[in-house]
């Protein structure tokens, strides 16, 4: 093992030390925002820093970057207060991942990186039509960070699309099944494997698996 300590990421480039402390938090969710703003301007971009916030009512957040340069995505989410978060999979990842480049505010990122914009009936913001599991979202808070001037950006769940087969009768979505992919750093894209469902744990009884159905396996 090899110990790095605080005065060693100090001293790497701007470049290498983001790439490695971007590895620190391990595998992360890879989605993409798709937000308008009010002249109708579509506007997409990847995160992957969507964490879950709340069961009731239903609350997902992430994380934006510092406003030290143009934040389409910040400054469209705080004029409209919607947005969707779309799971990137495996058929349009590279497209995906292209929506990071810096493009001018009169640029969608859906026609430069060969992605489709649709919409649910009154609901401002655009989806991506080849994402298997999309999310109408309700900004309903942005709590800034002051240590790094970022922000996470709180919202709650309006309405889901995802296809039917995928979810479960006990409520789990087979994402797996969806072909969604994963990202380690900044630019390492993986896909997944599950390895088991785990049965909910107490302290009193014998950890026991799950099949595909949330059922106890024989």
């Amino acid at each position: 093992m090899k110990t790095y300590k605080q005065q060693d990421l100090a001293k790497m480039n701007d470049r290498d030390r983001a790439r490695f402390v971007n590895c620190l938090s391990g595998f992360k969710s890879a989605n993409v925002i798709g937000t308008r703003d009010r002249h109708q301007q579509n506007n997409l971009a990847i995160i992957s820093s969507v964490v879950h916030l709340g069961s009731n009512p239903p609350l997902l957040g992430f994380v934006m970057r510092p406003q030290s340069v143009t934040r389409h995505t910040w400054e469209n989410i705080e004029e409209s207060g919607v947005y969707t978060i779309n799971q990137v999979n495996e058929s349009f990842f590279r497209q995906a991942h292209q929506t990071s480049a810096r493009y001018p505010r009169e640029t969608s990122e859906f026609e430069a990186c060969g992605l489709t914009p649709e919409f649910v009936d009154g609901f401002h913001a655009p989806y991506v039509a080849e994402s298997s599991l999309r999310i109408g979202m309700q900004q309903v808070e942005i709590i800034p960070i002051q240590h790094n001037d970022t922000a996470l950006i709180v919202g709650e769940v309006r309405w889901v699309e995802v296809k039917e087969e995928a979810v479960k009768g006990d409520g789990f979505i087979d994402i797996e099944s969806l072909g969604a992919m994963t990202i380690s750093g900044l630019d390492g894209y993986h896909r997944t494997q599950r390895a088991a469902r785990l049965a909910y744990a107490k302290p009193d009884e014998e950890l026991s698996e799950l099949d595909a159905e949330g059922k106890p396996k024989d």
